[in-house]
C-alpha cells in the first residue's frame, strides 16, 4: 500500500474519531494499530500513529471551530472531509482492502459499544464511496455491532463452537451416517472442547473471509494469539489453533460456504492404485485418496519422485497396474463415456500454437469441445475466459514461443488452463503451473486456481519450489518421495510439524515464522533427504530414512486414519461434447491453414523454394552449343529429369517432417479429449498435398521454360506431384515416429541417399553390387525406391509421348523388335546350334553343353510362339543324347524362316515410318520437320532409354538371351509387373498397362500404405518396442 493512502487512511480514522463525542479512546488507538500492523513494520507503525494523532488533533480543533461559529457545521465537515478522502483513496484500493477499512472503521465507531447518529451516517458515506453491496455493507454490521439486526443474510455466516447441530442429541455420540440437520439459518462447524464461539462471516463479492472470537481460550492464529471480540481475516492457509482442540484449517471453513455455492458435490477417489513403468520398480505405489470438490491440493517433491506421473494416471492417461479411480463412484476406465469432460489436464508443456493469437487458440480450442454451441456462443464463451483470465487485451496478439516471446510467460500459462477452464471440468489437474515463472506471475497464476475452487472444482497441482504464499494457497497437501512412494496426505502447514516431530527435531511444533507469518515449504525436503553423518562429521550419500521407511510411517500415521467420503451416484452435467469427424476436419483444416498463412517465413521459403531450385537446376543443365540453345541437342536433360524427382522428395519431406513433432504435447491433449486422430492427420495430409501440387506447378513452370521442354507440363506436374505427397508420408510418418527434430533431419539424407543412388538414373541397375543385381528386371532394391518409379515414369513419358515421338513410336518399337531377332538374337541361336554341333564332335564337357541345348529349345520356342510358325518336330531333340545332323539342319531351316519373317516385318515397319515422315514433310516442309525433331525429341534422353552406349545388345542368362538394346521399345515377360528399366509398358497377367500410369499407381499404393502406417503409428510403435528391448537388456546387464 502506498504512503499516500496510508496518509489519506490516517485521516479518515481521524474524522472519524472526532465524529466521537469523547475523542480517541484507547481502544480506538489499539484498532488503528491493527490495522497498520497488516501494512507496515513496527517502526512505521509508531510513526502513522503519531500522525493519527495529529489529524485527529487537528481535525478536533477544527471542528470545535466551526461549532463555536454554528452549531451544524462541525458535522457537515467531518462528513464532507470524508466524502474526499474516500474519493481519494478509493481508486488505489481493491474491493478487498476497502471491505477491510469498513471492518476496522466499524470496530473503531464501536469500541465504545455506542454508535451515534452522526457516526452511523458516516460509516454509510464511507461504504457508499467504496461502493460496498448494500447486503454485504449490512452483513458486515451485524458481524461487527452484533446481530440485532434483522435484514443481514444469516447464509453468509459460520458458527464455530462445541455444539451439536449436525445430529439429534440422543444418536449424536453413536451415530456418524445418515445425518439430520437440525432447524438453524446459520452454517455450523463442530469443535470439541472450544468454549464460546467463532463467529465467521463470508464476503462473497471479495471472496473474502472474517472472524472473530468469543470466548476466554487462549486461542492462536499464525502463532499470535487471538483477541476476543476484534477481527481477524482468514488468508489461505490459515490455522487456528488452541489447547485441546482439534486445528480449525482455512479450508475446513470455506469448504462451509462453497459446498452451499456449488451445484453438486465431486468426490473424487482412488482405492489402492499402484502403477509401474514396463521393466522397471519406478511409478506411484499403492495410495489412497477422497476428496470432495472445492479443494486446491498440491503435490510436493523432489525431482523424478512421480509427481507428473501421479497426474497421468489420475487423469486416465496412464493404465493402473492395480485399484481403481472413481468420480462420484464411477470408475474413469471402465465408464469413459460417463465421465467424459469431468477431467481437465494441464501438462507443464505449452499446448499453443504458437503462430495464432491468444483468440484463435482459445477459439477453436472452444469449437473442438463444445459440438452443440452456436457461433454466437462460442464467441461468449471465449471473450469470457479471456477476461476471466485477464487476457483481453493481448487477445490479438500472436502467442509466439518461449524464445520469441509476444505474450509474458504468466500469460501464456493461464493461457494453457484457460484451455482447460472453458470446457469448466469438475476436477482440474495442472502440472507445474508456476515453473519458469516470476514470483508474480507465479502469484497469478495460482490465484487463478484458487478461484476455481471457490466455483465448486477440484484443483490438484503438482508444484516444485512454492513459495510461502502459494504454499498456504493449498487445502491439503500430497507429498512423493523417490520411487513415488506417497508420503504425507493433509493439511499443508501441519505437514512441517510432522516431518519435524518424525525427524525428532527440537523445534517441532513450530510450523511457521511467530513474527511475519511465513513458512518454509523447503524444510519438508531437507528433513526428507536429511543425510547420514559419518565419523569426520560430513555428510554421507545414504539417507537417515529411507523412502520405504516414510512410506510405512505414512501408512501408519496419516492413511489409517483417513476415511473414504461419502459419493453421490450422480455426475455433474457437462456442456463439453466433441463434434463429428467430419466438422473436427473441418476445425483441424482452417486451424492449420490459418497457422500458416500467419507465418511468413513458412510461406516465402516454401513457395519460393521450388521456382528456385527449378532455376538454379535448370541453368546448370542447360547444355548450349556454339548456335546456341537446342532442346533436341541438350545431353543434361536427363540428368534435369532425374534431380527434378529428386527436388521432389527433397520438398516434401522437408515440409512435412516437423507437422506432427511440433503438435505432439498438443496431440496429447486432443487424444486426451478423444478426439479423431484421422480428421487430425487428413486435414495435415491435405494441406501438405495442396502445398505440394503448388510447388511442383511452379518448379515445372519455372524448369520447363527453362529448358524449353514443350508440351509435356501436365505429365511432369503430375509425377512430381505424386513424388511430393508419397515424401509427404514419410516426412509424416518419421515426425510421428520420432522423439527429437534433430533427428528428423539426420534422418533425412539416409532417406535421399539411397533414393539417388538406386533411383536408376546414376548407376545403371546392371553395374549394382552382384548380390543385388537383375539381369532381366530391375533389382527387388530399385523396386522399393519411389525415385525408380518416378524417373522412369518422366523419361518413357517423355520419350515414346512427345509430340515428334508419337507419330513413329510404334514403327520403331516393329523395327527395333524385328531386327533385333533378324540381326541379332538369331544370329547367336545359330552361333550356339554350330557350338553344340562342334562340342558333340569333339565330345566336351557335358553340362555346359546341355545348358546351351537349354537355351536354344527356350529361344526358338519363343521365337516360333511370337511369329506365329509352327515349330519343326525335331525341336525335343535338341539335348545331348539325340542330337545330330538332321536335327541341326531341320533347326536352321526354321530359325531362316523366323529370319525372313522378321525381315519381312522390319521391312513392314519401315515403309510405314518411312510414309509417316513424307507426310509430315509434306505438311511442314523438310526444314520444319527438322525443327519440330529439335524441339520435341532429345537425343541425350534417346540415346539413354535406347540405351545406345551399351556395346553388348544382349547377354545370356541361365537359359535365356536377355536383350540390352532398345529396352524403351521392348515389351516385358513379366506377368506380375516386373520389368527392365525403361520399359514401355507393364504386364499384368494378360494386360499391358502405360508405364507412365503403372508407376504412378505403384507410387500412389506406397503413399496409400504409408498412410496407414501413419494411422496406426506403426513407427512410434516399432521405436517402443525397440526401446523396451533395450531396456530389458540394460536391466538384464545390471542384474
Amino acid at each position: 500500500m502506498g504512503e499516500s493512502i496510508l496518509n489519506a487512511l490516517m485521516h479518515l480514522f481521524a474524522i472519524v474519531a472526532n465524529a466521537k463525542e469523547e475523542g480517541v479512546s484507547r481502544e480506538g488507538k489499539v484498532i488503528v494499530e491493527g490495522f497498520l500492523n497488516r501494512y507496515v513494520n513496527f517502526e512505521l507503525q509508531v510513526e502513522y500513529l503519531r500522525l493519527f494523532e495529529n489529524y485527529s488533533e487537528f481535525y478536533r480543533r477544527e471542528m470545535e471551530y466551526q461549532a463555536s461559529v454554528h452549531s451544524q457545521q462541525a458535522n457537515i465537515l467531518s462528513l464532507t472531509e470524508a466524502s474526499k478522502v474516500c474519493t481519494k483513496i478509493k481508486a488505489e484500493l481493491v474491493q478487498e482492502e476497502r471491505l477491510i477499512v469498513l471492518l476496522r472503521l466499524l470496530e473503531f465507531v464501536y469500541e465504545d459499544k455506542i454508535v451515534s447518529e452522526n457516526e452511523f451516517e458516516f460509516i454509510s458515506i464511507v461504504a457508499e464511496s467504496f461502493k460496498i453491496p448494500r447486503s454485504e455493507f449490512i452483513n458486515c454490521l451485524a458481524f461487527v455491532w452484533g446481530d440485532t439486526l434483522d435484514k443481514y443474510d444469516k447464509s453468509k455466516f459460520l458458527i464455530i463452537d462445541n455444539k451439536v447441530t449436525e445430529w439429534s442429541e440422543n444418536l449424536s455420540w453413536f451415530m456418524k451416517k445418515d445425518v439430520k440437520k437440525t432447524e438453524n439459518d446459520f452454517k455450523h462447524l463442530f469443535c470439541d472442547n472450544l468454549y464460546g464461539r467463532i463467529v465467521v462471516m463470508f464476503a462473497q463479492s471479495v471472496n473474502l473471509l472474517v472472524f472473530k472470537y468469543e470466548g476466554e481460550l487462549n486461542l492462536y492464529l499464525e502463532g499470535n494469539k487471538i483477541k476476543p471480540d476484534k477481527t481477524y481475516q482468514l488468508s489461505n492457509g490459515s490455522i487456528i489453533k488452541g489447547p485441546n482442540i482439534k486445528s480449525i484449517y482455512f479450508s475446513d471453513i470455506a469448504g462451509k460456504f462453497l459446498k452451499e455455492e456449488s451445484q453438486q458435490k465431486i468426490i473424487f477417489s482412488a482405492k489402492e492404485i499402484e502403477f509401474k513403468f514396463r521393466n522397471s520398480n519406478n511409478g506411484i505405489h499403492k495410495f489412497n485418496i477422497s476428496e470432495e470438490s472445492g479443494q486446491l491440493i498440491g503435490i510436493m517433491g523432489g525431482s523424478g519422485v512421480g509427481k507428473s506421473t501421479l497426474l497421468n494416471v489420475l487423469n486416465g492417461n496412464l493404465t493402473l497396474n492395480h485399484g481403481e479411480i472413481r468420480i462420484n463412484d464411477y470408475d474413469i476406465h471402465r465408464n469413459r463415456l460417463a465421465v467424459q469432460g469431468l477431467i481437465g489436464f494441464v501438462p507443464q508443456d505449452d499446448l499453443l500454437i504458437e503462430e495464432l493469437s491468444v483468440f484463435q487458440n482459445l477459439y477453436y480450442n472452444a469449437k473442438l469441445c463444445f459440438k452443440e454451441y452456436s457461433e454466437i456462443q462460442i464467441l461468449k464463451k471465449v471473450l469470457k475466459i479471456l477476461q476471466d483470465l485477464d487476457l483481453y487485451e493481448v487477445r490479438d496478439l500472436k502467442v509466439g514461443n518461449p524464445l520469441n516471446k509476444f505474450i509474458s510467460g504468466g500469460q501464456r500459462k493461464r493461457i494453457n488452463i484457460g484451455l482447460e477452464l472453458m470446457r469448466e471440468p469438475a476436477i482440474l489437474l495442472v502440472d507445474e503451473p508456476t515453473s519458469g515463472l516470476s514470483s508474480t506471475d507465479s502469484e497469478m497464476v495460482m490465484n487463478l486456481l484458487k478461484r476455481q475452487t471457490l466455483k465448486g472444482k477440484l484443483v490438484i497441482a503438482n508444484i516444485h519450489q512454492p513459495s510461502s504464499g502459494i504454499f498456504k494457497m493449498f487445502d491439503k497437501l500430497w507429498i512423493l518421495d523417490r520411487g513415488g512412494y506417497p508420503i504425507y496426505n493433509g493439511n499443508p502447514i501441519d505437514a512441517i510439524v510432522y516431518f519435524k516431530t518424525q525427524n525428532s527435531q527440537v523445534n517441532a511444533s513450530e510450523s511457521e515464522c511467530v513474527t511475519c507469518g511465513n513458512v518454509n515449504p523447503e524444510q519438508i525436503l531437507q528433513i526428507v533427504e536429511t543425510k547420514l553423518i559419518d565419523d569426520q562429521g560430513k555428510p554421507t550419500r545414504e539417507r537417515r530414512i529411507l523412502p520405504v521407511e516414510w512410506y510405512q510411517k505414512y501408512k501408519d500415521n496419516i492413511e489409517s486414519n483417513h476415511l473414504p467420503l461419502r459419493a453421490d451416484k450422480k455426475l455433474p452435467q457437462s456442456d463439453f461434447k466433441i463434434p463429428g469427424k467430419l466438422k473436427q476436419f473441418s476445425i483441424f483444416w482452417i486451424r492449420n491453414v490459418l497457422s500458416k498463412l500467419t507465418n511468413k517465413q513458412y510461406l516465402i521459403i516454401n513457395l519460393f523454394e521450388a521456382p528456385l531450385l527449378a532455376v538454379i537446376l535448370g541453368y546448370f543443365t542447360k547444355y548450349t552449343t556454339d548456335a546456341g540453345y537446342v532442346f533436341g541437342e541438350n545431353k543434361n536433360f536427363p540428368v534435369f529429369l532425374f534431380m527434378s524427382v529428386v527436388v521432389s522428395m527433397f520438398l516434401g519431406l522437408t515440409v512435412s517432417a516437423e507437422e506432427i513433432i511440433r503438435d505432439k504435447r498438443i496431440l496429447q491433449r486432443e487424444k486426451f479429449l478423444n478426439l479423431c486422430r484421422l480428421s487430425y492427420l487428413s486435414s495435415k495430409i491435405i494441406f501438405l498435398f495442396i502445398l505440394s501440387a503448388i510447388q511442383s506447378l511452379s518448379f515445372v513452370l519455372v524448369g520447363n521454360y527453362i529448358l524449353e521442354v514443350e508440351g509435356m507440363l501436365f505429365s511432369y506436374w503430375l509425377v512430381l506431384f505424386t513424388t511430393s505427397c508419397f515424401s509427404n508420408m514419410i516426412g509424416l510418418n518419421i515426425s510421428a515416429g520420432l522423439n527429437s527434430v534433430i533427428t528428423i533431419y539426420i534422418l533425412i539424407p539416409l532417406i535421399l541417399v539411397p533414393q539417388l543412388l538406386l533411383g536408376g538414373a546414376m548407376i545403371k541397375f546392371d553395374d549394382l553390387h552382384a548380390g543385388i543385381t537383375d539381369k532381366i528386371y530391375v533389382p527387388i532394391v530399385g523396386d522399393f525406391m519411389t525415385t525408380r518409379w518416378a524417373y522412369e515414369a518422366l523419361a518413357v513419358t517423355q520419350f515414346k509421348d512427345n509430340k515428334f515421338e508419337k507419330h513413329f513410336f510404334e514403327f520403331d518399337k516393329g523395327i527395333s523388335d524385328a531386327s533385333f531377332k533378324s540381326s541379332f538374337l538369331i544370329p547367336k541361336i545359330e552361333s550356339v546350334l554350330l557350338e553344340c554341333e562342334r562340342s558333340i564332335e569333339f565330345e566336351k564337357n557335358t553340362d555346359d553343353l546341355e545348358a546351351q541345348f537349354g537355351m536354344l529349345r527356350n529361344e526358338i520356342s519363343q521365337l516360333g510362339s511370337e511369329a506365329g510358325i509352327d515349330i519343326f518336330p525335331e525341336l525335343k531333340e535338341l539335348n545331348v543324347h539325340d542330337f545330330n545332323l538332321n536335327v541341326a539342319e531341320q533347326t536352321r531351316s526354321f530359325l531362316d524362316k523366323v529370319k525372313l519373317y522378321y525381315l519381312g516385318l522390319a521391312s513392314e515397319s519401315g515403309y510405314k515410318k518411312d510414309f509417316e515422315y513424307s507426310r509430315l514433310v509434306d505438311s511442314l516442309g523438310r526444314d520444319g520437320v527438322y525443327e519440330f525433331k529439335q524441339k520435341y525429341y532429345n537425343t541425350g534422353l534417346a540415346d539413354l532409354v535406347l540405351n545406345k552406349t551399351e556395346i553388348n545388345k544382349m547377354i545370356e542368362v541361365d537359359d535365356q538371351l536377355i536383350q540390352k538394346k532398345d529396352p524403351i521399345l521392348m515389351y516385358p515377360d513379366s506377368r506380375f509387373g516386373r520389368s527392365h528399366f525403361y520399359s514401355p509398358v507393364k504386364r499384368i497377367g494378360n494386360f499391358y498397362i502405360d508405364t507412365f500410369w503403372f508407376n504412378l499407381a505403384v507410387v500412389w499404393l506406397g503413399t496409400g500404405f504409408l498412410f496407414l502406417c501413419l494411422w496406426s503409428d506403426v513407427l512410434r510403435k516399432v521405436m517402443n518396442y525397440i526401446e523396451s528391448i533395450k531396456l530389458v537388456h540394460k536391466e538384464k546387464k545390471r542384474k
